[in-house]
């Protein structure tokens, strides 16, 4: 135990190096939020799968593949199609707008101003998988420390507020690397194969499981379908995986890159998957019910691997959660400082300029203190609420019911206007929050609640016939819009004409 302590120690210091490493690369505004948007397929692709692949993805994925078996890949694999389908669909067209924000994206599309709500509801949504991120990684500190639940997720939180904070995008792309090779090796090079190994290999699996546990749709058609509306979806529009697409070099290593870490994704649910299998067969008294699935991860590390290569694989666990928790905040401080922060100030009748292009430093360090601010929220929160996953819920909820339809069409869709965006989001996010409150209160009876996915199903068909509706009935989106669109897309777009969507959005 000493030993994997001193190895998790280890892996923490180097957190925050590359922190200071980072620093030293950061120079302007797009150094600091995109990372310079000078990412090749390399850090790329090692970035996208670390952003993605969080605490769900790699201690939950074996804790499924326990309870399961093989179709407990389904929650990554989803995970995996949605970044598959971002890369290949849309990934090079929202490089080349060389933007920072899904809502920028939104009101340079259709130049209307009421768009910008839809950073309040992203902002909310960052905020709450930093949360749980944080409150996940701290579980791992309570089992090698034997601190309070608040003292780890201080420790925990500290750690990577520090280095999000002084290195930005830059620092956190670096550390990516690390987590994404750690991961790596701890899945695919340790935990399966010694965990495969204890278990007497796949004739030793099959002789001792039912075979339920090796049918594709163990785990329920529903509970499948509900993982690729949820993550698969949400991971289209999501803007802490828009925002590492923003960090590419071109769009062809978005489109690559992206692909890669789609399929490297596919396969980590899978191997996950197995790992839980035969945890399954080798560690059969593990008491779930009362533990949780998620405690298989640590027990597989405890009891199958050898004395300092457990301190690896849970590594891999904390790089696993602190990648996904870097990503989300950054996301979050971005979408406040360039979306929600302006749109309202406009409310009283202010301008903010968020962008100091005359002062460089000045601007990377107001980036600094909303990454600071929000960061310190993100760990007061995971501490105060121990259960932040009810929140979560309500805003994946929102953003896929509410959002997606105004995004997507926008990308794929020339006749979507903006009273159609507008009045889509409107209308999604509204009756999705509404038939969030009837299931959560029981008006609606649901053995679900609040994880209930008809809010979703809904919330998308409104939205997707009020878009379809509006954008037919109004007119076509004006010439001076669609021509700035069109510039951006034909790779004429700069950092320094980010000037163009508050041009567009306040014309009349």
């Amino acid at each position: 135990m000493s030993l994997n302590i001193a190895i998790v120690v280890l892996y923490l210091v180097a957190m925050l190096a590359f922190g200071w490493w980072g620093k030293s690369r950061t120079k302007n505004n797009s150094d600091f939020l995109v990372a310079g948007r000078r990412l090749g397929p390399f850090l790329y692709t090692g970035t996208m799968a670390a952003v993605v692949l969080g605490g769900a993805s790699t201690v939950g994925g074996v804790g499924l593949g326990y309870k399961f078996g093989i179709s407990g890949m389904w929650l990554v694999v989803a995970i995996g199609v949605g970044v598959l389908l971002l890369s290949l669909l849309f990934a090079p067209t929202i490089q080349k707008l060389k933007i920072y924000t899904v809502s920028q994206m939104l009101s340079l599309r259709y130049g209307q101003e009421t768009t910008k709500m839809s950073g309040i509801v992203m902002l909310a949504y960052t905020v709450m998988i930093s949360a749980t991120s944080t409150g996940a990684y701290a579980t791992i500190f309570v089992v090698l420390f034997g601190w309070e639940r608040w003292l780890a997720i201080a420790v925990g939180g500290a750690i990577v507020l520090v280095y999000s904070t002084i290195g930005g995008m830059w620092s956190i792309t670096l550390a990516d690397q690390v987590q994404f090779v750690i991961k790596t090796v701890g899945v695919f090079l340790l935990m399966l194969p010694f965990a495969w190994n204890a278990a007497g290999g796949l004739a030793g699996i099959q002789s001792r499981v039912e075979s339920s546990f090796f049918q594709w749709d163990g785990i329920g058609v529903q509970t499948i379908i509900t993982y690729f509306v949820i993550y698969t979806l949400g991971l289209l529009i999501g803007q802490d995986i828009w925002q590492r697409v923003f960090t590419a070099r071109d769009p062809k290593v978005a489109r690559v890159g992206g692909a890669t870490a789609g399929i490297y994704c596919i396969l980590y649910g899978v191997a996950g998957a197995l790992i839980g299998l035969a945890a399954r067969v080798a560690l059969p008294s593990i008491d779930v019910a009362t533990l949780g699935k998620d405690v298989v991860y640590a027990e597989v590390a405890t009891h199958l691997l050898p004395i300092g290569l457990g301190g690896i694989v849970m590594a891999a666990a904390v790089a696993a959660m602190m990648s996904t928790a870097s990503g989300a905040l950054i996301a979050a401080a971005t979408v406040a400082r360039k979306d929600v922060v302006p749109f309202v100030a406009s409310w009283f009748g202010k301008t903010i300029d968020t962008s100091d292009t005359s002062n460089p430093e000045h601007d990377v360090n107001a980036n600094r203190w909303y990454v600071l601010g929000l960061g310190l929220g993100v760990v007061l929160i995971s501490i105060v609420v121990s259960d932040v996953v009810f929140a979560l819920t309500i805003a994946y909820d929102i953003l896929v019911g509410g959002l997606l339809v105004a995004i997507i069409g926008g990308l794929a869709w020339k006749r979507g206007t903006g009273l159609g965006a507008a009045w889509s989001m409107a209308v999604g996010c509204g009756l999705t929050l509404v038939l969030l409150v009837l299931y959560a209160t029981g008006v609606i009876p649901s053995a679900d609640g609040i994880y209930a996915n008809e809010p979703i199903y809904y919330g998308l068909l409104a939205s997707l016939i009020v878009y379809v509706a509006v954008s037919l009935a109004t007119p076509a989106t004006p010439a001076h819009i669609r021509d700035a669109w069109d510039r951006r897309l034909s790779a004429a777009a700069t950092d320094s004409n980010e000037d163009d969507i508050e041009v567009l959005t306040s014309r009349k």
